[in-house]
């Protein structure tokens, strides 16, 4: 099969593939009690199935969240790494007890199984948009992790492709079911603050050196397609430093630490103050660029939006700053993170909600909630459009400092108003055949 045949997304090639694939893998037998909905347990008639697409470190951690919950069933797992793919699929078949979770290298192969309901996409960021696109053609809801891929285009795309096809689509800002979250949120978002003025957001940067040792092309191993790795990234020799921790900070593959992290916290504070993403501002970013091995990505920066409302959003890496989300209001402030809320006055934090109060959506479970939302055809906690808004927010800043100019934009269009080479920098090419 020649190289643009196989890249081609396309709805009879699932269809086709899927007739080969039902004889050829079945799912596996569930033990009667279940089959029955026995002892409270679903009956596998009404279990979602779900296909794993990358099973590295966050995608294994995100099955196996899956894994532990009842309502659902993980029957195939997909990964260009053999032993990852080897691995998981050990893992799923000892968690159920039988052998009968399929294991594919290319994720179209997946797609096409008929008797799968949902997908986790859990890949590196170039391939977020044109996997959940092709999902959401294919029929598939989808737990995608974020951001929503590595330019505001193919965002938007994705974005585009899952409201078409009427899909359920729940990012990995897995935040938004934290309970310290919500009340931030809620506190700010009711006026317990008093108006809202400034908000600040700073995010865990990498913790790790990256390589720093000779770039020459090495040998792929064995068992690892490398070439669909890259899949629309720009084809570039081996080396394993471009597919290790370092990819998220290699601008072929991510927009980096700004966007990769930074919508975490960005997600928080577009929750509690959901004007920072609707109000026209300026932005102006200055960042430092981590230039080791491969990398290329800013390492450390510090940006301001001013809105034209009058708010002010402040937008740092850890080192200048307290990572989390901070609310400023007239009367008082709260701040939040992984760890604890904490507040001014110190009363802040412990304040119980009004009836009367505007609650945001509750999740204990972002895995769960995502299951609930399949099944009632809903948006999730963390959907697609509050996580396209996620992913530009911080995308600003990455343009105003590679730039070096400040920056007006205008959410309600999504474009930087009179600059041409700021708007080029919302697209990305893609390479290789791929395409959203």
């Amino acid at each position: 099969m020649n190289t643009a045949m196989k890249t081609t997304l396309n709805r009879r090639g699932f269809l086709k593939s899927s007739a080969l694939l039902a004889g050829a893998v079945a799912l596996p037998q569930i033990i009667p009690s279940s089959v029955l909905g026995a002892d409270g347990q679903t009956a596998p008639s009404r279990k979602i199935t779900i296909g794993c697409i990358g099973v590295g470190g966050m995608g294994g951690y995100d099955m196996k969240n899956f894994l532990g919950l009842e309502d659902c069933r993980v029957v195939a797992v997909c990964d260009v790494m053999e032993s990852r793919r080897k691995e998981a699929k050990a893992n799923v078949d000892a968690w159920y007890g039988d052998n009968g979770c399929a294991a594919f290298n290319d994720f179209r192969d997946l797609l096409a199984r008929k008797d799968i309901d949902a997908v986790m996409i859990a890949t590196p960021d170039h391939w977020h948009p044109v996997i959940a696109s092709a999902a959401a053609a294919a029929g598939k809801d989808m737990y995608c992790e974020k951001p929503m891929g590595f330019s505001h285009e193919h965002s938007q795309r994705m974005r585009a492709a899952i409201r078409q096809h009427k899909r359920v689509f729940q990012a990995g800002t897995w935040q938004r079911s934290g309970r310290n979250f919500r009340h931030a949120c809620e506190l700010a978002i009711n006026g317990y603050l008093g108006k809202i003025h400034t908000v600040e957001v700073s995010v865990d940067g990498p913790q790790f050196k990256s390589y720093s040792g000779p770039c020459d092309p090495q040998p792929v191993p064995a068992g690892f397609d490398w070439k669909m790795w890259q899949g629309p990234a720009p084809e570039r020799p081996y080396h394993p430093a471009r597919h290790s921790g370092d990819w998220f900070m290699i601008r072929d593959y991510s927009d980096g630490w700004i966007v990769n992290w930074g919508v975490h916290h960005m997600d928080i504070a577009l929750w509690g103050c959901p004007e920072l993403g609707t109000v026209p501002c300026e932005v102006e970013c200055k960042s430092t660029w981590r230039k080791e091995g491969f990398t290329d990505t800013a390492y450390q920066w510090s940006a301001t939006y001013t809105y034209d409302n009058g708010l002010t959003l402040i937008f740092k890496d850890q080192y200048r700053m307290r990572q989390g989300c901070r609310f400023y209001g007239e009367t008082g402030w709260v701040h939040v993170d992984r760890e604890r809320m904490d507040g001014g006055p110190l009363s802040m934090t412990k304040l119980v909600l009004k009836p009367s109060d505007k609650r945001l959506y509750e999740s204990k479970n972002h895995a769960n909630d995502f299951l609930q939302a399949v099944r009632t055809r809903t948006d999730p906690v963390s959907d697609v459009d509050s996580t396209h808004r996620a992913s530009w927010l911080p995308l600003l800043a990455d343009i105003a400092a590679r730039l070096q100019t400040k920056l007006k934009w205008d959410p309600k269009v999504e474009r930087f108003i009179g600059n041409d080479a700021a708007n080029a920098l919302l697209t990305r090419p893609m390479h290789n055949g791929w395409t959203v």
